[in-house]
């Protein structure tokens, strides 16, 4: 489906007078979308369509509808797909294409490559592209801002097998599969802890680049579980808004009915 070209702003333009207005999101489209089947044997999963659209034009449209103006989607998979559906559409901010085609290289692999893109003064936002929500991205980018938090992640008390563990001041503090048992806690935490499901979306600040440790591939909540006795990781508690992972067949028709009420 095409898009009302909207006119582009150079906001990557030293010069713009729209220069302090930038706000930077990633988009994480490179994975392989295997828990959607056949539906992604010929195309990536961020093509795949829900209400008439492919996914990322979804979560690309409501990022610019938040207010986010320079936005990076990384690649693998039916990379090529990705990278002309976004040289054909306009919408309406500066898109960058972070390469993974040589090596998928996991969420915290995904953001590291991605980081002369998304380095700065500011901090930046991650969306899955198969995550479809009325969280309020700009009210949780506010709050991390406030907050002076490392990371701010979206969480709530949706069912999930792997669960994330909250003190009470939301302060990350382990993870749990609640099917194997297993549990990461890797500091002292006093009191009981709560369990939320990560929802997908994330702020970090720029000096996230500098406490990683990791290289190649890697996933973003291991980098959170090894940072959090030192540093201040936190949940943003979003169980009052609507999380739907479009991560399998049978959640496309429910994605499109819950598209049709926002």
């Amino acid at each position: 489906m095409a898009f009302t070209p909207i006119r582009r702003v150079d906001f990557a333009n030293p010069n713009s007078i729209y220069r302090e207005f930038i706000m930077k999101a990633m988009v994480l489209a490179a994975g392989l979308g295997t828990r959607l089947g056949k539906l992604t044997s010929h195309k990536p999963k961020a093509l795949v369509e829900v209400a008439g659209q492919p996914l990322l034009a979804h979560i690309i449209a409501k990022l610019v509808r938040s207010g986010f103006t320079n936005i990076t989607v990384n690649v693998h998979h039916f990379a090529q797909q990705v990278i002309d559906f976004l040289s054909q559409n306009d919408f309406g901010a500066s898109i960058n294409i972070s390469s993974e085609t040589d090596q998928l290289l996991d969420t915290g692999g995904g953001i590291l490559k991605a980081q002369s893109f998304l380095d700065g003064q500011e901090p930046f936002l991650v969306h899955n592209v198969d995550i479809i929500s009325d969280i309020d991205l700009s009210q949780i980018m506010s709050n991390h801002k406030q907050s002076g938090a490392l990371a701010t992640l979206a969480v709530s008390s949706r069912t999930s097998t792997r669960k994330l563990l909250f003190d009470s001041a939301m302060q990350l503090r382990g993870w749990k599969n609640l099917t194997s048992g297993e549990v990461i806690i890797p500091s002292n935490s006093n009191g009981n802890l709560k369990e939320f499901a990560f929802s997908g979306i994330h702020v970090l600040s720029p000096q996230i680049f500098s406490a990683i440790n990791s290289c190649g591939r890697f996933s973003i909540i291991d980098t959170y579980l090894s940072l959090c006795a030192d540093k201040n990781v936190l949940g943003y508690d979003v169980s009052t808004s609507h999380v739907l992972d479009v991560g399998k067949p049978d959640s496309i028709s429910r994605a499109a009915d819950f598209l049709k009420l926002v």
